[in-house]
This record gives C-alpha cells, structure tokens and sequence, in this order.
C-alpha cells in the first residue's frame, strides 16, 4: 500500500495502467539522485518478496514432506541452524533460472494467479471443513460464514480473470503437473493414506 501511495505521488494514477508500472514512474522521477533511491527501493522490494516466498514454500514442502507427500529430502533439516537447508538449496536452483531468463511481466502474473486460485482453495476449504469436520479444533474462525468465503472466492477469481487467458494456460498445465504428482507418487506415500483410520 505504502508503494502504491509513492507510485501515485510520481506519477498520475492513470498512467500506471500500464504492463510496466514501476519503469513508468522511474521514467518520470525528476531528479536522478531519486532515480536511483526508487530503483533501490523496488530491488530491496522484490528481493524481500521473493525471499519470504521461497522461505514459505520451503515450509510448505517440509510440511508435505513430513506427511510423505512429496520426498523425505524436503524435510531434512539442517543440524545447525534447524532449517529445512537441503528444499531451500534445491528451490534455489529451480527458481533462479526461470527468475533470471524469464520476462518479468510473465514471472510476475504466475506467481500472481497461482497466489490467488491458493486463496480460493483456502477459502472453498472453509466451507467444507465446516461441513464436513465441525467439530475440529480450530485456533481461530472465519467471521459470518458462509458470506466471507463466498466473496473470497468470487473476489480472487475477478482478479484471476484479469489476468487473460495465456496466464489461465500456464496454471492449468502448473495444475496438471500437480496432479501427475499427487497420483503418481503423494496418493502411495502418504501418511494419512496409510493410517488404520483410512485402510477401510
């Protein structure tokens, strides 16, 4: 919010509809010492975004891991710093060459539109669980149910429709990889699939 507050300040909010924002409003900066400052401040952005994801989705997977959905090597910590070392290592080496030779403009509405469909799938998933488990201990509930994931999931699909079509492709084959995986190896190792609660 405080970027778009600095964005709307350099610039006129009606020329930011553009696909590139950020060149824009260093574009017209006046002053080249402030050029600068912008352009770090964005780098200093996009570092933190990027780190706080990759740190995220390592959690994910060292989650997954330890319920054998995807390999034991995701949830192997590190005997020093208790971290799961070895997912962030390879995480690394997969993200840094789509980062580094892929457009912007592409990286940055895949990483948009697979946030958003997660929110709807968190927000459909409070529906259910509130039909089908009730009575699950919960650290805390989702006010006015069904009302707010209803607008979740209509909201978050307004905007993953904004993003068009070629962005709905590359989810739709992101979904089916996913599948391929779940069915070929998480459906055979998973820990709840194989408790005496789930054999009957």
């Amino acid at each position: 919010m405080l970027f778009s507050h600095v964005l709307t300040g350099v610039v006129n909010y009606k020329e930011l509809g553009t696909a590139a924002p950020v060149a824009v409003a260093v574009d017209k900066t006046p002053y080249a010492w402030l050029k600068v400052l912008v352009k770090f401040g964005i780098l200093c952005g996009y570092t933190s975004v990027i780190l706080v994801m990759l740190l995220g989705q390592s959690r994910v997977f060292f989650s997954m891991s330890r319920d054998g959905l995807v390999p034991g090597v995701f949830s192997q910590i590190h005997p020093k710093y208790c971290t799961p070392w070895r997912s962030n290592l390879l995480f690394m080496v997969f993200v840094a060459p789509l980062g580094g030779f892929l457009p912007l403009k592409i990286v940055g509405h895949m990483t948009s539109i697979g946030t958003l469909f997660a929110f709807v799938i968190v927000c459909a998933a409070v529906l259910v669980m509130r039909r089908t488990h009730p009575s699950t201990p919960r650290p805390f509930r989702t006010p006015l149910v069904p009302l707010v994931p209803i607008l979740g999931i209509l909201w978050n699909f307004a905007m993953m429709y904004s993003l068009g079509p070629e962005n709905w492709i590359r989810l739709i084959v992101w979904l089916l990889i996913g599948q391929a995986i779940y069915f070929g190896y998480s459906r055979y190792h998973s820990h709840l699939q194989g408790s005496p609660a789930n054999r009957t």
